[in-house]
Parts: C-alpha cells; sequence; structure tokens
C-alpha cells in the first residue's frame, strides 16, 4: 500500500513537472526583498499571487495588513472537529541579492542548470514554500479535500525579524490555533539522509559604536597620542573568548538549559571534517574546543562578528585616525537564554572593558528570539520521520539547526500547537549568499514527504 501511494505521488509529479517547474519559475521572479523598500510593490505583487493560488486549491484565504509587509492566512477546516489541525509556516521574503557581481546568472531570472534551479529564493524559502503548495494541490485535485484540518502562515518580513508578525499574534489567536506547527524552512545534512529538525537556535543581534576624537585626525600629528577607535574595538572583539573559545562575558553561560541524555542519544552527531573543509573551503576550527562541531553548531551559545568598519577603505591611502569605528554583532542562543539578558550583558561587557578616552554605545535590535525545541516523541514529529523514510527509503535521522526564526516560539505558543520542524535544504545551497539553488529532486521529495507527512497524521 505504501509503495502505491509513493508511485502515485511520484506520477503526479513527473506528468505535471513542466507545469510545476512554470509556476516556480514565476513565484521566484517576485523581487520580493523585504528589507529594502524601493521592493515594497514586488511584495504586494507576490503575496497577491500567493492569493490567487492558494485560494484555488480549496482555501479561505485572508490578508492580514501590518505596518510592514502583509501576511497571508488561510484555512481549510472542512476535515471536521474529529480530526487534528495543522498550522503551515513558511514565508515569501527574501533576502537581498549583493553582491550582485558575483552572480552567475541575475538572481530574479530562474534558471536552471542541471538538476539545479538558481535564483534568490530558490531554497529560502520559497523552494520549500511552493512544494508544500504543490503537496496541497495534489491532494485537493484527486479528491477535493484534505485528510485534516489545515492552516497556512505565509509572512513577509523572516528576513528581518519577523516584527509584524509578531506584533499581530496577540490579535490572532483564534484564526492560528491549531494542534501541530510545521515550520518548512529546515533542512538535510546530505542529500540521501533524511533528518527532522529537534531544535533551532534563538538569536539576538546589535551595532556596536566606537568612539574615540570629535572627528577624523592626522594619524601623523596625533598618533601616538590619542586611541584609536578601530584598535579598541578589535581590542574588545579579542577579549570576547579564551583560548579555548570559550565566551569571556560575566553570566553568559549561566542559563543555558543542556540537552538531555535521551534528546542525544537520538541525535545524528557524525561529523566529516575533510568534507566540510572541501565543500566551504575552511575548517571547522571555530567556538568552544571542548564540544565537537556539530554541538558547537547546534547546542552551544555563540557570539560572531558579522561586520566591521571605519576610517578610510577607499582606493588609495588616507592617513587618519578615524573618530569612530562599528560592529554588526549577534549571539545564538540555546534554551532559557534571554534574548534580551544575553544582549544587555553583551553591551555591558563592551561599555565596561572601553580603555580610557574611548566611548562605546551599543543599540540592540528589535525582533530577537529564543531558542526552539521539538517533541521528538509527538505524533506529528513521528508522522512526517515515517513520511521521510518511505520518500528516502533511507532511516530518518535527527538533527538540531543551528539557525534561527525568531517568531517560532511566539507563533507556537499563540497557535497552542507542538512544533515540527523540517525542510530539505542542504548545507550547500548558498541560501543569503550569490548563486542561491535549490535541487529539482528535492522539489519532487518535499512534495512527497508533504503529502504523506499529513495523510499519516491525518490517519493517526
Amino acid at each position: 500500500m505504501v509503495q502505491k501511494h509513493l508511485t502515485e505521488l511520484q506520477s503526479y509529479f513527473t506528468e505535471n513537472k513542466s507545469r510545476i517547474l512554470e509556476e516556480f519559475f514565476t513565484f521566484l521572479r517576485f523581487q520580493s526583498i523585504s528589507s529594502e523598500p524601493e521592493f515594497q510593490g514586488a511584495m504586494l505583487d507576490c503575496i497577491a499571487w500567493l492569493k490567487d493560488y492558494i485560494q484555488k486549491i480549496g482555501f479561505e484565504v485572508e490578508i492580514w495588513k501590518t505596518e510592514g509587509h502583509p501576511i497571508l492566512f488561510a484555512s481549510n477546516l472542512n476535515a471536521g472537529p474529529s480530526k487534528p489541525t495543522l498550522l503551515i509556516y513558511n514565508h515569501y521574503d527574501v533576502q537581498p541579492v549583493d553582491p550582485l557581481e558575483l552572480w552567475k546568472s541575475p538572481p530574479f531570472e530562474p534558471v536552471q542548470r542541471g538538476q539545479e534551479i538558481f535564483a534568490r529564493g530558490a531554497q529560502d524559502n520559497k523552494g520549500q514554500c511552493f512544494y508544500v503548495l504543490q503537496a496541497l494541490r495534489a491532494m485537493w485535485e484527486k479528491s477535493g479535500q484534505y485528510p485534516l484540518n489545515i492552516k497556512l502562515c505565509i509572512e513577509g518580513e523572516e528576513e528581518m525579524g519577523s516584527g509584524s508578525l509578531a506584533k499581530i499574534l496577540p490579535h490572532k489567536k483564534v484564526e492560528l490555533k491549531a494542534d501541530y506547527l510545521a515550520v518548512v524552512d529546515m533542512g538535510i545534512n546530505k542529500p540521501t539522509e533524511p533528518a527532522v529538525t529537534l531544535g533551532i537556535r534563538g538569536i539576538v543581534t546589535m551595532d556596536v559604536e566606537v568612539t574615540g576624537s570629535s572627528f577624523d585626525l592626522h594619524s601623523g600629528s596625533h598618533g601616538g597620542m590619542v586611541y584609536n577607535p578601530i584598535h579598541a574595538l578589535s581590542e574588545l572583539i579579542a577579549k570576547l573568548r579564551d583560548e579555548k573559545g570559550k565566551i569571556r562575558i560575566p553570566h553568559f553561560y549561566d542559563d543555558v538549559l543542556e540537552v538531555s541524555e535521551d534528546e542525544r542519544s537520538c541525535l545524528a552527531l557524525d561529523f566529516d571534517a575533510e568534507e566540510y573543509a572541501h565543500t566551504f573551503g575552511t575548517k571547522a576550527t571555530g567556538g568552544e574546543k571542548t564540544f565537537t562541531p556539530l554541538e558547537r553548531a547546534w547546542i552551544r551559545p555563540t557570539i560572531e562578528i558579522n561586520g566591521i568598519h571605519g576610517g578610510y577603505c577607499g582606493d588609495g591611502f588616507k592617513t587618519v585616525i578615524p573618530s569612530k569605528a562599528y560592529a554588526k554583532v549577534s549571539c545564538r542562543l540555546v534554551p532559557n537564554q534571554s534574548p534580551q539578558k544575553i544582549g544587555q550583558l553583551v553591551a555591558s561587557f563592551f561599555e565596561e572593558n572601553a580603555p580610557d578616552g574611548i566611548k562605546v554605545n551599543v543599540h540592540l535590535h528589535e525582533g530577537g528570539g529564543t531558542a526552539v525545541r521539538a517533541n521528538h516523541q509527538s505524533k506529528v514529529l513521528k508522522a512526517f520521520a515515517k513520511a521521510y523514510e518511505e520518500v528516502f527509503d533511507a532511516p530518518c535521522q535527527y538533527i538540531f539547526s543551528g539557525g534561527s526564526i525568531p517568531v517560532v516560539t511566539k507563533l507556537a505558543e499563540t497557535s497552542e500547537s507542538e512544533i515540527l520542524l523540517l525542510g530539505l535544504g542542504l548545507p550547500d545551497d548558498q541560501i543569503h549568499a550569490p548563486n542561491e539553488h535549490f535541487g529539482v529532486d528535492r522539489l519532487e521529495k518535499g512534495f512527497m514527504v508533504i503529502s504523506r507527512g499529513i495523510e499519516l497524521l491525518g490517519n493517526e
């Protein structure tokens, strides 16, 4: 019976492949960059296209207006109160495309090279959103109904912190109420190894401004007398970690909730250092050296410098001591760590360790989020793990992700639902970078996993 279901799904995808790819390319062409105001029109065009698409497959669709970008909410509750309700989360916004010159083809003119489709959003998150829609479309075309109640929440600000969704959640508790929340924005380690994600880290981000003089000074006249803000910033950054990679900020680790032995026992922590170095052109030598690479990436908190600048950086040379230096700093957090508390600890560390003659100002960004943990014994996780195993014909692994989706915890609390984290992204899909791509084979597998997972959960 299982093989019959899989064969039917494969046949559907094969027979409709041309149409599926054509529609996917249309979705990818919308320049839905949420963080840049000039793309507001493209954002509205994209959500209008989604609304029309989803209405045709049996859903009642609402567009929730916000102070920022709109949110699409859709529901089909015809399965009735005896069946569970599954809320599926995706986002239609994408990252900026810079540096544009590194793209091999225009980022919003999707191109298929071999079995990979290249475009901004090809994986994150339009590819993953689109195979969800294909699974729902196939079910609707087959029977005109779904095996359980389904709600969709597709937002337009994930890439900039989900601020509008977070603000509207308290007013949408009734609409969003569900038994399960599926966040389809995750990945797997290898294309042949299916996996369900048990957790993602939280995040807090900040800008650090280091000021010395009132204006730039001549380095001949003032060098050796004034404290160079770039030197000061470099020294402050160097103090963040000890020689073993442990973060030196007082009380940074106080609230860390360790992974239970039960969770650890089911995690796939094997790591191929040579393959990693070959894929990314660097060694996995950062972070706390007392932990393994995947422990450092998945279940330990971090602090990273995401950008640093100051002074003259143009062609030629300008002998100045700059008045200011700047850094972008982020922390990935684990369960029980508060973004606000950690942000204040980091800010205090920078300010209290500033050299004499240097002033430090730290601006904490809004939109931070707490870490998420899924219950590996829940019905929804077991249903989709089984779906993965059927589609891949391989055991389903349990993994964590070092990334963050800040709004997930609040969305789960609002909807009163159990969390499921899943997806088919690969580490080398180059999301957030030039030449982002997603495989046609994973469009098909994602379509099949969502279809089977919904069917299995509906038959519980």
